[in-house]
This record gives C-alpha cells, sequence and structure tokens, in this order.
C-alpha cells in the first residue's frame, strides 16, 4: 500500500497545543483509495525539522507529502502556494535560535511552487462546507522552513522522482483564540484535502488570487 506522510508541528511560542499536530495525528493509520496515511509530529526548530523530515521520507518513501503548521489569526485551512528561501524570525524556535535574513538553503532557488493540486484541493474542501483558501505566503518562520526545504528536496533529488508536496497552514483551536476551528474540521479538511491529492494530478483553473 503506498504511503502518505502527513507532518504536524510541536507547540511554540509559549502554547501548550499545536492544531496542526492534533489534526493530522488523528488521521495516522486511516487508509485512503489505496494509500495509507503516516502522520509524524516535527520540532518547531530550524535545521532540525528538515532533517527529521528527510529521515520520515527515507522511511516511508511516500508518493505524497504534506507538511501542516500552525497560523493563528487565519479563519480558514490555507493551501500555500509558494515557499521562498529565506529564514526570518520574528521570534526564536524551540532552540532559541532566531536567523534572520539567511537562505534555507544556500545557493538554492528563490522560491519553489507548491506540486500538490491547491486549487482542486479548495474545491474539495469547500464543496464539504470547509472554510479553506489559497495563501501566497508561508511566512518566513518554520513552516517556510520545512516547506522550501521539502520542495527543494523533490526537485533536486532523483530518489524523490514522482512524489509531489507541499504546505497547509491551520487556524487555532477554540481554545487557543479567534478565528478558529475545532480540531474535527480540520483533520476533515485535510482528509479531504489528502483524497483530492490522491486523485487529481492536473490542478483546476479556478479563481484564487489575492489583491495584496
Amino acid at each position: 500500500m503506498r504511503r502518505i506522510l502527513v507532518t504536524g508541528f510541536d507547540p511554540f511560542g509559549g502554547q501548550s497545543i499545536n492544531p496542526s499536530w492534533i489534526a493530522v495525528q488523528a488521521l495516522d493509520g486511516l487508509e485512503l483509495d489505496g494509500h495509507r496515511v503516516v502522520a509524524a509530529e516535527l520540532p518547531t526548530q530550524f535545521g532540525h525539522s528538515l532533517r527529521a523530515l528527510d529521515e520520515l521520507i527515507d522511511a516511508h518513501r511516500p508518493s505524497l507529502v504534506v507538511c501542516t503548521g500552525q497560523a493563528g489569526g487565519r479563519s480558514a485551512i490555507s493551501l500555500e502556494r509558494v515557499a521562498i528561501n529565506i529564514n526570518d524570525a520574528r521570534i526564536p524556535d524551540n532552540l532559541g535560535k532566531q536567523p534572520i535574513d539567511t537562505p534555507v538553503i544556500e545557493g538554492g532557488p528563490v522560491a519553489y511552487f507548491s506540486t500538490l493540486p491547491i486549487k482542486a484541493m479548495l474545491a474539495a474542501m469547500l464543496a464539504e462546507g470547509v472554510r479553506a483558501d489559497v495563501s501566497q505566503t508561508a511566512g518566513t518562520f518554520v513552516c517556510n522552513h520545512v516547506f522550501y526545504g521539502l520542495m527543494h528536496r523533490l526537485a533536486t533529488d532523483p530518489a524523490c522522482e514522482g512524489i509531489r508536496g507541499g504546505l497547509v497552514h491551520v487556524p487555532w483551536l477554540p481554545q487557543q483564540g479567534h478565528p478558529s476551528m475545532t480540531a474535527e474540521q480540520l483533520s476533515l479538511g485535510l482528509e479531504v484535502a489528502l483524497r483530492c491529492a490522491i486523485h487529481t494530478h492536473r490542478d483546476v483553473r479556478i479563481q484564487a488570487g489575492a489583491l495584496n
């Protein structure tokens, strides 16, 4: 059975929970159309998070990799379009590191686009009544760090040929603040998105842009 690797992060910034890990943990072991979901928690740490992700990819050889992270203040599940080659941390990570204006990958391209069918995934979630949107920025903290590192590996490692990947941001849980979504809503949205990604190899063309 082929595998889908889905990751979340541990809590950071003084929080006691991280909705990304709670949402993906609920999907661990789920079978979706001939694929088994493998959920894993990444450390909210520059460098260490990428090494952990590399080890997971080597161990599971997934056909899809979907990393998720917390985006407090957002009101919907955000499908990230682009990863940029910059670390610029507004707060320290969980090891106290706070890189400013450093590259994720020295000498790497300026940016990578997600290779997930983000527009089709958006339409699928909306059709199920799950709040979702396409985001044009994954920030410059550890989420973007992992997103860029993932896409760089998928683009440059021959052993990863055919693996598609990207990043999804999720809102707070209700106990963290507002706006928010419940853990059940987050897990449902991710399940719908994963099922869509399995079957969609050419994305649909629908409007999901931003004015600013």
